[in-house]
């Protein structure tokens, strides 16, 4: 047995002990100054080169994947933490820079106040969004606030991807930015400080009718995790409007290596493994016309933290739906928890975790930009991973789904002998679906086959679907309308082939 005094006849055990961090330990990349933090062990920097050290991790990311045009619009999604606040921080360094490192792109700034989704009262959303309206202010940018009740007036138009422009990384890029150059020459500095000046500031207001239909479509939500992956989608779809209808072709979003790393694992524990390159990776294609970008991929909270309290990078603490809740509240919320634990314990777990999400990349067919609304989800705008004529899987669930939902609304069915009209005198087949006769299925079963696999299971959780927005329910309609379409007119095709044949 072990023991903890044990004699080792004068042999002594030399072990490697790992460094302990110390005060005096000096800068690894000066190596004048004295650390100030340190990121990982061996890596302690000084305030100086800790600052140059975040701001080039920034502009490298931009620079290696060059998908921001010069002149070109960019919205910047803030939600008021550190990592969207800092991320506005170094855009502010980037334009402030001089001409030769100077960022060219047009910012515009937005937040999305899902207060109403969340619980909170009407005081603390007007405390909190006058809180950002000093930081948006102070910068200069045009910003916008919109609550998320707007999601209520929004067209059917956001659910129909639009066309793309050609792909950013060929050889066209120089050719942009040689002709920024150009007419950057041209201008005077006073053309350009009037060019800057010049601020465009929208603050929505909601009605109370949205008020309440957006705690009707949330309290229709039976679990967290259903509430959490639908606030995410309504909020993905205002930022896209407001970007469409103010001419952003781009939109950059706050998400850090461990935001990506709890994201990863919690959509595959959703069902969308197949979706997790466009979640995940630097660009995101899916809308077409707007390209969804995450520029602060590359840093870890811990480096979002340090910069954020040693340089006062301003940020407002808003609560959420998965605030003050324990650990197996929601399936994202559960996620979070087990990857941070793990980080505690094993510091490379996030990292392990985020450089699998840059190995996935998206398989696009060669006409994506001319695909068919129908070909992706209805919520997500993903492409559908649920074909039916290819997954016998799905087929069979579908199907017996079908059959079990009819016979609950049709008790007729098992009496074939009793006419539809002495049924609907009894008063036995009609509900909320209409006339027994009719077998109308309820309205999640007919959503299922224009979604994903993820939001066909947020659906499902749903106690009515007449609660989501209108504008859900009426491009819903128009897919339905156009499949029957489609259906009946392959039908008179094939009876014209068969008699054609006789």
């Amino acid at each position: 047995m072990c023991q903890v005094e044990e004699d080792y006849n004068g042999l002594e055990c030399n072990q490697e002990k790992i460094p302990v961090p110390t005060l005096n330990r000096k800068c690894v990349k000066c190596k004048e100054g004295t650390a100030v933090l340190i990121i990982r062990v061996n890596d302690a920097f000084c305030r100086s080169c800790f600052k140059e050290y975040f701001i080039h991790k920034f502009r490298a990311m931009l620079g290696k994947n060059r998908v921001i045009f010069p002149q070109e619009k960019v919205l910047l999604a803030v939600s008021g933490g550190a990592a969207s606040c800092s991320m506005l921080s170094q855009v502010q360094e980037g334009l402030s820079r001089e001409a030769s490192k100077k960022l060219r792109f047009v910012p515009g700034i937005i937040y999305i106040d899902d207060g109403g989704a969340c619980g909170r009262s009407a005081e603390e959303r007007q405390r909190s969004n006058a809180q950002l309206k000093s930081i948006f202010t102070e910068t200069g940018f045009s910003y916008f606030i919109v609550p998320l009740e707007q999601v209520f007036s929004l067209p059917t138009s956001v659910l129909v991807p639009g066309t793309s422009d050609p792909d950013p990384s060929n050889p066209s890029y120089k050719q942009v930015v040689d002709q920024y150059i150009k007419e950057k020459q041209t201008l005077t500095e006073k053309n350009v400080a009037s060019s800057v000046a010049q601020l465009s500031i929208e603050d929505s207001v909601y009605s109370p009718e949205h008020k309440l239909a957006l705690q009707r479509l949330f309290s229709s939500l039976k679990t967290l995790t259903a509430k959490e992956d639908m606030l995410q989608t309504l909020r993905q779809h205002l930022i896209l409007h407001v970007a469409r209808e103010n001419g952003y072709s781009k939109v950059m979003m706050g998400d850090s290596c461990s935001r990506l790393a709890v994201k990863l694992l919690s959509n595959i524990a959703l069902g969308r493994g197949a979706a997790l390159a466009s979640d995940t990776g630097f660009s995101d294609p899916r809308y077409g016309d707007v390209v969804i970008v995450r520029p602060m991929r590359d840093y870890s909270s811990k480096e979002i933290a340090f910069y954020s309290r040693m340089f006062n990078v301003p940020s407002v603490f808003i609560s959420g739906l998965d605030t003050k809740t324990h650990d197996k509240a929601s399936i994202q919320r559960l996620t979070e928890s087990f990857v941070t634990n793990l980080q505690a314990d094993f510091p490379s777990t996030v990292s392990t975790i985020y450089r699998t999400s840059e190995k996935l990349h998206t398989v696009m067919p060669s006409q994506s930009q001319t695909a068919e609304p129908a070909s992706k989800c209805l919520l997500c705008l993903c492409t559908l991973d649920t074909k039916v004529d290819k997954a016998s899987a799905f087929h069979a669930t579908l199907v017996s789904e079908q059959l079990s939902q009819i016979k609950l609304q049709d008790p007729c069915l098992d009496a074939p002998a009793q006419s539809a009209e002495q049924c609907c005198t009894e008063g036995q087949g009609c509900g909320p679906g209409g006339c027994c006769s009719s077998n109308r299925l309820p309205s999640h079963q007919d959503l299922k086959t224009l979604l994903c696999y993820s939001c066909r299971l947020t659906i499902k959780d749903m106690v009515a679907t007449d609660a989501l927005p209108p504008y859900i329910i009426t491009e819903a309609e128009k897919r339905q309308k156009r499949s029957r379409m489609k259906m009946e007119i392959s039908e008179y095709l094939l009876e014209d082939d068969e008699e054609d044949g006789d």
